[in-house]
């Protein structure tokens, strides 16, 4: 909701005072006790925050059904019933070793209202002082949203566009004022992009968003590099503010070889992906997981694909997998991934380029868009 929506709707708005806390606390990334209930911490929450709550899923919802049907009274009453001396003494254990181990931790629940309170106040029973968050969650998320839509109108953005196994990430990587998107959703962005970790929900993705641009804007930067992104990064959607930003703005387009794009490619989807897979799984899980991605992957292209080239594409995919597996032998993805990239990939992204020609401003390899901006 942002601030107009706000007074329309009759809720008074935040300090200053308040607002300049929010920002300092998301940029110095200081410590944050979340003790609101898991279900509300997975569907959205702030990066360098803990979730530690005061109360179970169950816990909270017998409680809010109490709260309705008797009051606040009632409900407190329930609580105590439902969180005894010993849970008790558990969870202020939980949530003393945060704040001893993490110095200038805060505390919110939803609306900075009783949760935080009661926790605050049994740490203070214990000696132990925390800051409480004026507003809660609610507040501080208003807050992103509205610094997301003020920054992507204050700010100008200009695209790395490019076909797939450019390099756009490791271009972004050596400007100097970019935020990537792909890293914040933690998918690479191509059918084949899925990580071993699970992508944040949209609202963890939007936060961290508006955190990037606000450290930007912290530094004196007005002009931010982004890549040229789908509407979607694997399951992470846009925040609309920013799409329709991006959507506007110039686009460089990055040249190289296909050479060098093969090479771009198996580092990213061989090298590192299978390292990724056993570093989380151990080695032969882990190989196991890596094959069953990749063969999902081109899987769910086959439609679009075509099944001639899928059937190609799955033969050379087999063969290299085998001579990976029983050789280490590597060089059999070369053929592979050259195949996605000249009759998958290369067609959808010239399709897609050809609709937005008018916004290419510049096209060249890594080393001149660096040179240019050197």
């Amino acid at each position: 909701m942002s601030e107009t929506d706000e007074r329309i709707a009759g809720i008074p708005p935040k300090p200053n005072r308040v607002l300049d806390e929010y920002r300092a606390l998301f940029l110095s990334g200081s410590p944050l006790l979340d003790v609101r209930a898991p279900v509300e911490f997975a569907k959205g929450a702030f990066p360098h925050a803990v979730n530690l709550p005061l109360m179970s899923d169950e816990e909270r919802h017998l409680i809010g059904l109490r709260y309705k049907e008797q009051g606040q009274d009632s409900a407190i009453a329930l609580g105590a019933e439902l969180v005894p001396a010993k849970i008790q003494a558990e969870r202020v254990e939980l949530w003393q070793s945060f704040v001893r181990e993490n110095e200038g931790a805060h505390l919110y629940c939803f609306r900075g209202g009783l949760r935080s309170r009661i926790v605050q106040h049994w740490l203070k029973e214990v000696g132990v002082e925390i800051t409480l968050i004026e507003g809660g969650y609610k507040a501080m998320r208003t807050y992103l949203i509205n610094e997301m839509e003020r920054l992507c109108s204050a700010m100008s953005f200009v695209l790395i566009g490019g076909r797939t196994g450019n390099g756009k990430t490791l271009l972004l990587n050596k400007l100097a004022s970019t935020v990537d998107l792909e890293g914040l959703a933690r998918h690479r962005g191509s059918s084949f992009g899925s990580l071993p970790v699970a992508q944040p929900s949209n609202i963890d993705f939007e936060n961290a968003t508006a955190i990037e641009l606000m450290r930007l804007e912290e530094q004196g930067r007005t002009s931010v590099f982004l890549e040229d992104e789908a509407r979607l990064i694997g399951r992470v959607c846009l925040p609309d503010t920013l799409r329709n930003a991006m959507s506007n703005a110039p686009i460089y387009s990055l040249e190289c070889d296909m050479a060098r794009r093969v090479r771009n490619c198996f580092g990213d989807y061989v090298t590192d992906l299978l390292d990724q897979y056993q570093a989380q799984l151990g080695s032969d899980e882990g190989f196991e997981a890596y094959v069953e991605h990749h063969r999902g992957s081109l899987a769910r292209i086959q439609r679009r694909f075509g099944n001639d080239n899928y059937q190609q594409a799955l033969g050379l995919l087999d063969d290299a997998l085998k001579a990976h597996r029983l050789n280490n032998d590597t060089e059999g993805y070369s053929a592979f991934i050259e195949k996605l990239l000249r009759d998958y990939y290369d067609p959808m992204y010239d399709y897609q380029l050809n609709q937005k020609l008018d916004r290419v401003v510049f096209t060249g390899t890594a080393e001149q868009i660096l040179e240019k901006h050197s």
